[in-house]
C-alpha cells in the first residue's frame, strides 16, 4: 500500500494534498493522460467549474476502468490557464476525491491544446498486487 506523508522537513501543504508518496513492492501502476472538460460524446463543456468537474469525471472513469479505486491515486498534475481558479479547483478536487489526498502539482500555463480549454488533469495511481 502506498504511504502518503508530509515530512517534518518540508512545509505543510497549502490544501488537501501530501508532499510525498512512497510506493514499494510488486504492484500495478496506472498513468492517465491529461483529461479535459469534454464529455465522452465529444462535447466541450463551458466554464471553469463544469470543465474541471468533467475532467475529473473523465480521469476517475479511467481509474475505475483499470480496476483502481480513488484511494489508489498517488499523484495529480493540473494545468490551468487562469491564475484565479485555485480555490475553485481545490473545492472540486476535494469533492471528487472524497477527501483522499495524494501528491499534487498545480501549474498555471499560457494555454492548452484548444483555446477554449481551461484546465487539464493528469492522474497517476498505484495498486499493490
Amino acid at each position: 500500500m502506498p504511504r502518503f506523508f508530509n515530512p517534518d522537513s518540508l512545509p505543510k501543504p497549502a490544501s488537501n494534498y501530501v508532499q510525498a508518496v512512497e510506493m514499494s513492492g510488486p504492484g500495478r501502476r496506472l498513468i492517465v493522460s491529461g483529461q479535459i472538460g469534454v464529455t465522452p460524446e465529444g462535447r466541450m463543456v463551458e466554464g471553469y467549474g463544469p470543465q474541471t468537474e468533467q475532467a475529473w469525471r473523465n480521469a476517475l472513469a479511467a481509474v475505475a476502468a483499470a480496476g483502481f479505486d480513488i484511494a489508489d491515486i498517488v499523484a495529480i498534475r493540473v494545468y490551468d490557464v487562469a491564475p484565479g481558479n485555485v480555490a475553485a479547483y481545490r473545492e472540486i478536487r476535494d469533492r471528487m476525491l472524497g477527501g483522499h489526498a495524494p501528491a499534487s502539482t498545480y501549474v498555471i500555463v499560457a494555454g492548452l491544446a484548444h483555446e477554449n480549454l481551461l484546465t487539464e488533469i493528469e492522474v497517476e495511481a498505484f495498486r499493490q498486487d
